[in-house]
């Protein structure tokens, strides 16, 4: 899977760089992330000021205020459409809220494209160029599992999530998780709902260090025999190590994530994290500033990969200790590959 998921990435780049028009002046966009402090959100902001940069269109940024600032970023596809942008990309905080402004957006002839996040339903959205979500949680569910080899039967597991909104990122990873580790779903549209006496519980982060503490604090008061952790992102798991250290916990507790930012990989060498699933933001982005520009020229939408609904940019599970049956690359790989 490796070789398939680098391979693919870098023939997209090198044939989204080949077909790139010189310039696309008065072509305006806009790029709306969930924050502006997120390493994977800063990275995918330079990725779509770079291409922007080379095309010549002309690009505004904004983000939420936290994780889940659905007002502020509202209030900014508001302002798109008044400026007269070409395209929208964005990384929607609340994946259902979201949606009437952004019909409102297409309605007046805007391209809007969803970045890592699905916009719920799917096509809410002219394209979505993201990481298979679910994927990325199987991928470290599976190893997990492995990794704890017979104690998965008896594992106590704690979830680390993103929002109580439950926004699509977040349910995927959740949900990639759990099928990853052998448990049962119930409802795969949402978490929470599951009977699997192995899950101590869920808690919401808000994807940043602060909130994977509390989270993580409340969980071990609920079971403090808990020894594999879920994380939604890396800023999360940092969190629940931290709180893991104050209990004593911190070298007989299994932590997984999704981003493979470099900080994250960094933790991987440090033993603060066993394994995370690299995804690929500055592609993300900057394959979503060269569709609007295509769009703003000859109307043409980007097309999602074939068998699937969306444009896929790529996973990787990166790990210094490899399991049986599933496919990884070592920090040393991942940290060529990683951002931020």
């Amino acid at each position: 899977m490796k070789k398939t998921v680098i391979t693919s990435t870098l023939s997209v780049l090198a044939l989204s760089v080949a077909m790139a028009a010189p310039a696309y002046a008065g072509v305006g966009a806009c790029l709306i992330t969930k924050t502006d402090t997120n390493p994977f959100f800063v990275k995918m902001k330079e990725g779509a000021l770079a291409k922007a940069a080379e095309l010549g269109v002309d690009l505004k940024t904004y983000a939420g205020k936290v994780d889940g600032d659905t007002e502020s970023q509202v209030a900014a596809v508001e302002t798109c459409i008044a400026d007269g942008a070409k395209g929208i990309l964005i990384t929607a905080s609340d994946t259902k809220g979201i949606v009437p402004v952004l019909q409102q957006a297409r309605e007046a002839g805007l391209l809007v494209i969803a970045l890592d996040t699905p916009l719920e339903p799917l096509d809410a959205a002219d394209a979505t160029f993201a990481t298979d979500n679910f994927l990325a949680g199987k991928l470290i569910g599976q190893w997990a599992a492995a990794a704890m080899g017979d104690g998965a039967a008896t594992a106590r597991i704690a979830m680390l999530d993103l929002a109580v909104s439950q926004p699509s990122v977040g349910v995927l990873r959740d949900q990639g998780f759990l099928e990853g580790f052998g448990i049962d779903l119930a409802d795969p549209n949402k978490w929470g709902d599951e009977t699997d006496a192995r899950i101590v519980g869920n808690e919401v982060t808000a994807g940043n260090e602060e909130g994977g503490r509390k989270a993580m604090e409340n969980l071990l008061i609920k079971d403090p025999t808990i020894n594999v952790v879920y994380t939604i992102n890396e800023p999360s798991a940092t969190g629940a190590y931290e709180a893991l250290k104050a209990f004593g916990r911190e070298n007989d507790v299994l932590i997984v994530s999704v981003d493979g930012g470099c900080p994250g990989v960094q933790s991987i060498k440090d033993g603060v994290i066993g394994a995370t699933a690299q995804q690929y933001p500055l592609l993300m982005a900057s394959l979503g500033i060269e569709a609007i520009a295509k769009w703003a020229a000859d109307g043409t939408k980007p097309e999602p990969t074939p068998g699937k609904a969306f444009f896929d940019t790529g996973v990787s599970l990166v790990t210094d200790k490899p399991a049986a049956g599933v496919d990884s690359i070592d920090t040393v790989e991942g940290t060529n590959l990683c951002w931020g």
